[in-house]
């Protein structure tokens, strides 16, 4: 039989950045921008929380509470994995305009391959491969080699489409020759210390932006539209496909590994309600309050009381933008296949604490704990 170890962590790009360059994701640009109306740039119009981070030093010292606690979440995390020693650490993360443009962008995609190097960008890029360590210095990282588990990562693919799910298995990467930001920055936070990654990795896209992808097009040509919503698109992408299928999804991959011989780490990468998608707030801050109304319907879907097939997703994901939260979030969420306490009562602690690092520990009379490093407001505010 096989183990599991469950992993809850953002791939936010604020660690990329130095201190005091966070909030340029993607908060001073829409601050900036001539399309957000002056009332909105006023902070005596902004929540309580938000003017308390930006004080008087424009979010310096919430962006270095920020790292610290974000930096403490994954070194956290990383123990919990060495003492966990893995097979393979399969990843679920979103792909934004990265390997899958027009000719293919599948609900979802297990990675089967052998190894990936993934080269070093400007700090700050959007795939977060450049690091600003501790003291505020954007340092270039060395280009980063992820290791592939090809077995694994068709044996996952394999089982999933022999058990109804129809996800799409890619052998080799499409349209860069690296992997997407948030698998990268996932592997890079969580070798904080650079103590080097042992562990294969199974790279498993969802498409969680659906309508929301930024795809280009005549009058969004490619890089016009950063840290906000592509408005007024004649044709939009395909949706994300529904939460209840990605749960679905997440807890058969959960049974999956517990019926082979593969100890497992399953990661779920992803943030709770994003700035960058929340028209209504001209996309200086998140919409966390229409966000946590949704999630009750999880604990439906657990419970087994609402329906799943020919149901779409949940209205109230839409307009609080959380695209990764709505989709994402629940396809780790019910790779607790339905078995553990633990991990169902970490999945609602990460998507309520956001840019949380989370960690559920294999079931055993011996680790029945959980590490859990909470971030600061600063990352759903600014997000």
């Amino acid at each position: 039989m096989g183990e599991i170890i469950g992993i809850g962590c953002t791939h936010a790009p604020h660690l990329a950045l130095p201190d005091e360059r966070m909030a340029d994701i993607y908060f001073r640009r829409n601050l900036a921008s001539e399309l957000t109306p002056a009332e909105w740039k006023d902070p005596a119009n902004w929540p309580a929380e938000m003017r308390e981070e930006w004080g008087d030093d424009e979010g310096l010292s919430a962006a270095r509470k920020h790292r610290a606690d974000l930096v403490a979440g994954f070194r956290g995390a990383r123990d919990a994995l060495d003492a966990f020693n893995p097979d393979f650490v399969l990843i679920f993360g979103d792909d934004q305009y990265e390997n899958f443009h027009e000719d293919v962008i599948p609900p979802f995609c297990a990675y089967a391959l052998d190894e990936v190097e993934c080269r070093t960008r400007t700090p700050g890029a959007r795939d977060g491969n450049g690091v600003a360590r501790a003291g505020g210095t954007a340092v270039a990282d060395p280009p980063l080699v992820v290791k592939g588990e090809k077995a694994a990562g068709n044996h996952v693919a394999r089982a999933l489409i022999e058990r109804g799910f129809d996800v799409a298995c890619s052998w080799r990467l499409h349209h860069m020759e690296q992997l997407g930001h948030a698998f990268v920055s996932t592997v890079r936070y969580l070798d904080w210390d650079k103590k080097g990654f042992p562990y294969p990795v199974v790279p498993f896209h969802v498409n969680c932006y659906g309508k929301d992808l930024r795809v280009p097009n005549e009058n969004n040509p490619p890089g016009s539209v950063i840290g906000r919503r592509m408005e007024n698109v004649a044709v939009t992408p395909p949706p994300s496909p529904p939460p209840w299928r990605c749960y679905d999804l997440g807890a058969e991959v959960a049974r999956i590994v517990e019926e082979s011989p593969y100890r497992a780490a399953i990661i779920g990468s992803s943030s709770w309600s994003h700035a960058s998608l929340t028209q209504k707030h001209y996309y200086l801050y998140p919409d966390c309050r229409g966000g946590s109304k949704a999630l009750p319907r999880a604990e439906g879907w657990r419970a087994g009381t609402l329906a799943r097939p020919g149901s779409r997703t949940d209205p109230r994901f839409r307009p609080a933008r959380d695209s990764e939260l709505g989709v994402s979030g629940w396809r780790d969420g019910g790779a607790e296949g339905g078995r553990s306490r633990l991990l169902r009562k970490l999945h609602l602690q990460l998507q309520q604490g956001s840019g949380a690092v989370q960690v559920a520990r294999p079931r055993s009379a011996c680790c029945q704990a959980t590490v859990k490093r909470r971030a600061t407001n600063a990352d759903s505010r600014r997000e």
